[in-house]
């Protein structure tokens, strides 16, 4: 994607220092690494905590996916909170609700069902509390400040699922699950106090004349409205997929493992090329590039995400995969050139909460679903060719970002 006469502010390359220079980024930014540790601790403890108790993988499954799966749904209806709120409230309450779901889940004998659907429903509100926090960043950070933020955002992201998965595992081994729980319950009390403390009191969102009192109706609007425009669907589609196919392949990495007969642990060290790769591409990118330079890249990028993935028709071994990885993993950069063309491609500035939870929650809602199709592929080909297909479906997708 090119950009053509981009005004001064958008040619310049901001620094990580500069973004770190906004007191209020810096708590968001620390706050959220903290919540998305404790999101990782609390998702792959609950899912053990299922297993331990039904001894069934499909139930274990559905506990992991239970978390991202309702997000689409509930930004579709309840999205427009986020533009309708106090921002400091609905974050502060978003990570005490958090708190509260991990307490219950750690201390009272909820039937699998209960438990269940409780992790479901707070699913529902999680675009809301997230869409608010993104829009605040937005309105904070400008220019190429923003889209530096956004790839801080990024690497804190990753770094701190692996660190909740680790910490998760590590709780799971010394306290059993109810007791490693309770740390996730204690990280999200932990942010919630920090953000009511550090985060200054900010107004409620002006409303536009004449927009839909219902928080449902607002939502359906707003969500029609970014799907019908052309620019924002595209860049939403291409934010989505790309990424999506590529999440279908990693679903198969511990089969592609298990054919390979890799040495033992080989899986994770596969797993943990994608993460790596995402932290070298968003330094690179994020910090050497300047901002016509990344909006060129973004067809060269999502390239190199789908091609290393063709190469798995072959069947590497263990240290070629891991370097394909990394470069697909690197290749995730390319959401660094579209953050701001969609954030000028928003047709209201007075939903942009709602958007940002709409990206977030397709991304894991496609995400999530995506390694259900790669794996039924895989039962037919093996996963060596279905990783080979989620890197033709990667390449596909940039027909959305063509000039």
């Amino acid at each position: 994607m090119t950009t053509t006469g981009s005004p001064p502010q958008l040619q310049a390359r901001t620094t990580y220092r500069d973004v770190f220079a906004e007191p209020r980024f810096r708590v968001l930014f620390a706050t959220r690494a903290v919540a998305i540790t404790a999101d990782a601790l609390r998702i792959s403890t609950f899912s053990v905590l299922i297993y331990a108790t039904t001894a069934s993988p499909l139930l274990s499954g559905v506990a992991f996916g239970a978390g991202f799966l309702p997000q689409a749904a509930g930004s579709t209806l309840l999205g427009s909170l986020a533009d309708r709120l106090p921002p400091r409230t609905l974050i502060c309450a978003g990570y005490l609700l958090d708190c509260v779901t991990a307490l219950l889940l750690a201390l009272t004998p909820l039937p699998i069902a209960s438990s269940l659907v409780l992790v479901a429903l707070v699913a529902l509100l999680t675009p809301v509390f997230g869409g608010a926090s993104t829009r605040l960043v937005a309105e904070w950070l400008t220019g190429d400040a923003y889209v530096l933020g956004r790839s801080l955002t990024n690497m804190a992201s990753s770094t701190a699922q692996l660190a909740g998965l680790g910490l998760g595992g590590a709780a799971v081994s010394l306290l059993g699950a109810r007791h490693a729980l309770l740390c996730g319950a204690v990280l999200y009390a932990a942010v919630a106090a920090a953000v009511r403390l550090r985060l200054p009191r900010l107004p409620v969102p002006i409303r536009a004349p004449g927009a839909a009192t219902s928080p449902v109706r607002a939502s359906l609007a707003a969500t029609a409205a970014l799907l019908r425009a052309r620019a924002p669907r595209r860049l939403l589609l291409a934010q989505w997929l790309p990424g999506a196919c590529v999440a279908g392949g990693e679903g198969l990495l511990v089969a592609y493992a298990g054919v390979r007969h890799l040495p033992a642990g080989g899986y994770a060290v596969l797993m943990a090329c994608l993460p790596i790769g995402m932290l070298a591409g968003d330094v690179v990118v994020g910090r050497l590039l300047r901002p016509p330079a990344r909006e060129r890249l973004v067809g060269p990028l999502i390239a190199l995400m789908g091609v290393p993935l063709l190469f798995f028709a072959a069947e590497p071994g263990l240290a070629l995969g891991a370097i394909l990885l990394l470069l697909t993993g690197f290749g995730f950069a390319y959401g660094l050139g579209l953050q701001r063309p969609f954030l000028d491609a928003l047709p209201s500035a007075d939903a942009h909460g709602h958007a940002f939870g709409l990206l977030s929650s397709g991304t894991m809602t496609l995400q999530g679903l995506a390694p259900t199709l790669t794996g039924t592929l895989a039962l037919a080909v093996g996963p060596g060719a279905a990783l080979a297909a989620a890197g033709v479906g990667t390449l596909l997708t940039l027909v959305l970002v063509r000039r």
